[in-house]
């Protein structure tokens, strides 16, 4: 998965909710994915590829949900034959490519707009069942589309010609797809006749990942040597964080914890109203980059932010 607080497929609330509980995690989950793109930036602009960061996100949260599965529900750990296509599928293009094509889309363009362009997923989810699967969609979805595409349009001040990084935007667009992909087939999983848990589906995805980024790019390869020293300064005046800190953090605090409190929050609140609260993440990602790496985006950006945000949000209500 990526930086998105998205509502995980399989999760119903419990017969005793507590939306303030609910609410409040999924808004702390949020708040950490907005803050780790950051984060990943750092490590970014100390020139290690993305394809290495990528692998080392996705190996360190498999093997701390490996021991959690293996601690809490064993019996997940086994995979039945005909699961094995889709978690490949699931973990290949969904979670590695999406990993990887966000990392290079945060390196090239403001952490704000690169998460805004991968949150029009939703809206490639409903184009999906449009044309795909023939399902009808509803009128409510089109004028989403609408408004996001001004939005965007917005947000990249096309009156003043193209002045974002193009690789940057197809990057976005592509981890956006892949995103859309792995709500698709992770759908398509826990609605199957012995559906598998959220957790251990996450862990066999981000498993399928790791083994994809090993055969590419085995170990023995990795450049360690880019993990020592100090990221990117993290503010005026800073003198940058140790990397070995910003990676463990990238993947404790900015992976597998706010993954955590998505699944405990779901048991609390609706997919659908989960996803309101999940539109802070890019207007938090914004504030937060401002900050710390001096992204300044101008007031129309903001505006168009608000408003693709508000697209996002229609499509988003019928994928829910």
């Amino acid at each position: 998965m990526s930086d998105i607080a998205e509502p995980i497929p399989g999760i119903a609330p419990s017969r005793h909710p507590r939306p303030v509980i609910g609410y409040s995690l999924y808004l702390l989950a949020a708040t950490l994915f907005a803050l780790n793109a950051t984060v990943s930036k750092s490590i970014l602009l100390t020139g290690i590829d993305p394809s290495r960061l990528s692998q080392l996100r996705v190996t360190g949260a498999f093997l701390i949900l490996l021991v959690v599965v293996a601690l809490t529900r064993p019996r997940a750990l086994r995979i039945q034959r005909s699961e094995y296509i889709p978690l490949l599928a699931y973990g290949i293009l969904g979670v590695a490519m999406t990993q990887y094509l966000y990392f290079v889309a945060i390196e090239l363009l403001p952490v704000g707009i690169a998460l805004l362009i991968e949150f029009t997923s939703p809206i490639m989810v409903a184009l999906w069942f449009h044309f795909v699967l023939k399902h009808r969609t509803p009128r409510l979805v089109w004028l989403g589309l609408a408004i996001a595409l001004l939005g965007l349009a917005m947000v990249a001040q096309v009156w003043q010609g193209f002045t974002l990084n193009a690789l940057g935007v197809i990057a976005a667009f592509g981890a956006g797809a892949a995103l859309a992909l792995y709500f698709l087939v992770g759908d398509s999983m826990v609605q199957r006749p012995s559906p598998r848990d959220p957790v251990s589906m996450t862990m066999w995805g981000f498993g399928a990942a790791s083994l994809f980024w090993f055969v590419a790019q085995p170990w023995w390869s990795f450049p360690w040597a880019q993990l020592t020293g100090d990221g990117f300064p993290l503010g005026e005046g800073s003198t940058g964080v140790p990397i070995p800190f910003l990676a463990t953090s990238m993947i404790v605090l900015g992976t597998v914890f706010p993954f955590w409190l998505i699944v405990v929050s779901l048991h609390h609140i609706r997919a659908a109203n989960a996803a309101v609260i999940g539109m802070t993440e890019p207007l938090l990602a914004t504030f937060i980059a401002w900050v710390a790496l001096g992204e300044v985006l101008a007031p129309v950006q903001i505006a168009g932010a608000i408003v693709v945000l508000v697209g996002v949000y229609l499509a988003e209500r019928y994928r829910s």
